[in-house]
């Protein structure tokens, strides 16, 4: 699918520091950059660098790590105190696991670039910050503007900064991680699908069961092992740029859709592009991204977050779309079913649904769970997971079936200790 050159960062519009204390490299970074039309401002020390930074703003500031006087992460750190806005990258020719922890544990950086870099790396981590500091100026307007509303609205205001902390706070453990995730792909599905379950654990459990649902169907087109990895590993993935949401939008989102106002409902509609971004450590199966992003479209032209139609929706997208659909309804199983039939061609592409319907009968989907208050709890409701004291003591196990005396036990317990855990029954 062709970018839309709309979307793309202007380089024209954009500063980039660079620091190094090798003019060779100083050199042919400026020289690199600059034929990428941005304005690149040098310097061969840090002290220089400080001053030149409080003095003038950058979009991007880029920095060796290991310079006399000063590493670049202490000059990221000072850096971030003057321009918290700019993206911070750090080049180091050295890459320890130390390294990593500190910087990401502190905040002080966005990405790594590992000496010696090649230049399309160097120029896509170098797009992908512009746009995270385009982002990051964009919400800033959207915050003045906020600031004149009721003050209901301010409410939102601040929930919407936490949402965008989040978001920077999980792309930096992300990015943590990413050098890891790369060398073991099981291992690293596996942990971003207990972030997400830990983050807000109903999407756990749509994760497992678009999973399925995606397994199942590959089997039935036959596809080649790398088409069907493809598609299962977006299915384990699709929401996971929901982790740069709170938790009370999401639960908004699937139970009042309508109730959104147009901030929160363009918040949402990031998400695909967000896990797009998220799962580009799956350099092997590049597909995944591209299914993650178009996973919201519709058939007929009017999803999100690029409105595209038709065939022109990636196959693996149509795909995904289906499953997502109805593995994470809240409708029972034959209404979910018969809204797809009824949505087939309008919502989703109808070869899509008809290998949906095909793999459906042969699914070994886990059972939906969804989160209750203890106030919700009625006898026969079965736990999805166990609920335990602030101790950890077992209370009641998962997979038992509630009755009225069990239920007044966790009442009585939670009025002289809380619980606090999220409490989740199957549906």
């Amino acid at each position: 699918m062709a970018e839309d050159s709309s979307k793309k960062s202007d380089p024209e519009m954009h500063r980039v520091l660079v620091i190094d204390d090798e003019e060779i490299v100083v050199v042919a970074l400026r020289q690199t950059l600059m034929r990428e039309g941005y304005e690149v401002i040098t310097a061969l020390n840090a002290d220089k660098a400080m001053k030149i930074i409080e003095s003038e703003s950058f979009s991007v500031i880029l920095t060796d790590h290991q310079m006399p006087g000063m590493t670049g992460l202490e000059l990221l750190s000072r850096a971030k105190e003057i321009q918290p806005d700019a993206t911070r990258i750090l080049i180091t020719a050295v890459l320890s696991l130390s390294t990593v922890i500190d910087a990401i544990n502190e905040g002080e950086i966005y990405r790594f670039i590992v000496k010696p870099w090649l230049r399309e790396e160097l120029l896509a981590t170098i797009r992908n910050a512009v746009q995270r500091y385009e982002l990051i100026c964009r919400n800033r307007v959207l915050q003045a503007t906020t600031l004149s509303m009721n003050e209901k609205l301010k409410g939102l205001n601040a929930d919407l900064e936490k949402q965008i902390q989040c978001v920077e706070e999980q792309n930096k453990r992300l990015d943590e991680l990413n050098n890891a995730l790369t060398q073991n792909l099981e291992h690293s599905v596996a942990l971003c699908v207990r972030m997400i379950e830990s983050y807000y654990p109903v999407l756990g459990n749509q994760a497992r069961r678009v999973f399925s649902m995606c397994r199942t169907m590959a089997s039935i087109l036959d596809l080649s092992q790398e088409d069907r990895k493809t598609l299962e590993l977006s299915g384990w993935l699709c929401d996971i740029g929901l982790v740069g949401v709170s938790r009370n939008l999401i639960k908004q989102w699937n139970n009042q859709p309508g109730s959104l106002t147009e901030q929160e409902r363009a918040l949402i509609e990031q998400h695909p592009i967000l896990g797009e971004e998220l799962a580009s450590f799956l350099k092997p199966f590049e597909g995944v991204g591209k299914a993650i992003r178009s996973h919201h479209e519709r058939f007929d032209g009017r999803g999100y977050p690029d409105r595209l139609r038709g065939e022109s929706i990636p196959w693996f997208g149509r795909l995904l779309a289906v499953a997502v659909s109805y593995a994470e309804s809240t409708y029972p199983e034959e209404d979910a079913v018969e809204a797809i039939k009824l949505t087939s061609g309008s919502a989703f592409d109808p070869e899509a649904v008809r290998v949906f319907m095909k793999a459906l009968p042969h699914a070994m989907l886990p059972r939906k769970e969804k989160e209750v208050l203890l106030s919700d709890l009625r006898p026969g409701m079965v736990l999805a997971k166990g609920i335990y004291t602030a101790n950890g003591m077992l209370l009641i196990p998962e997979g038992q079936s509630l009755s009225g005396p069990s239920i007044s036990k966790l009442r009585n317990h939670n009025k002289i200790n809380p619980i606090s855990q999220e409490l989740l029954v199957y549906c």
